[in-house]
């Protein structure tokens, strides 16, 4: 029997390969905790009605009843959080504050974060190897674009998850030569 783990939150992009996969091996889906899975009853019901078979770690011996009945709940709370939130702002605006904290958006903060987003950058292990192979297809004169395409086929994000792009690539060329100097 295959398993395919889903832990923690997913993208929906994951979750759909992870069920496409599941059905092509007839296998069970294997869900860390059912409330990081999804907070929005009518998906987990829709998965629980769409024939897929999941097994909850955390709950092992729900049933479709136990599986409906939480769900319902981490729904509840999911909106219950989101509404106190909203009123809990709002009551802080109408009391006269200033939300989002413009203050603290000086030169020095707005210089200093971009500093820390560099360095984030490039001691990121993804892009160091990325930035390795992006020099050496630079260096056999492949242009921006295809070094973008040769990365993303080569399975290659960026530190953030996403696909290169030409002024990705740029960047990381840009790194390549502020290092050497």
């Amino acid at each position: 029997m295959w398993k395919w783990r889903v832990a923690g939150k997913t993208s929906g992009s994951q979750l759909l390969a992870a069920i496409a996969a599941v059905r092509q091996h007839n296998a069970t889906l294997l869900i860390a905790k059912l409330d990081r899975l999804s907070r929005n009853a009518g998906f987990i019901l829709a998965l629980r009605d769409s024939g897929v078979d999941f097994v909850c770690c955390d709950m092992p011996d729900a049933n479709t009843l136990t599986v409906g009945i939480f769900t319902l709940v981490a729904q509840h709370e999911r909106e219950t959080i989101s509404k106190r939130t909203k009123d809990a702002l709002a009551a802080k605006k109408a009391r006269g504050a200033v939300l989002g904290q413009p203050q603290n958006l000086t030169r020095a903060a707005i210089a200093k974060s971009l500093q820390v987003r560099k360095i984030n950058a490039v001691e990121n292990p993804q892009n160091r190897q990325a930035m390795r192979l992006a020099e050496s297809l630079h260096k056999q004169g492949l242009s921006l674009q295809q070094i973008a395409t040769e990365l993303n086929e080569a399975g290659f994000r960026t530190r953030r998850g996403q696909a290169f792009f030409k002024m990705s690539v740029q960047r990381l060329l840009c790194r390549v030569t502020t290092k050497k100097e």
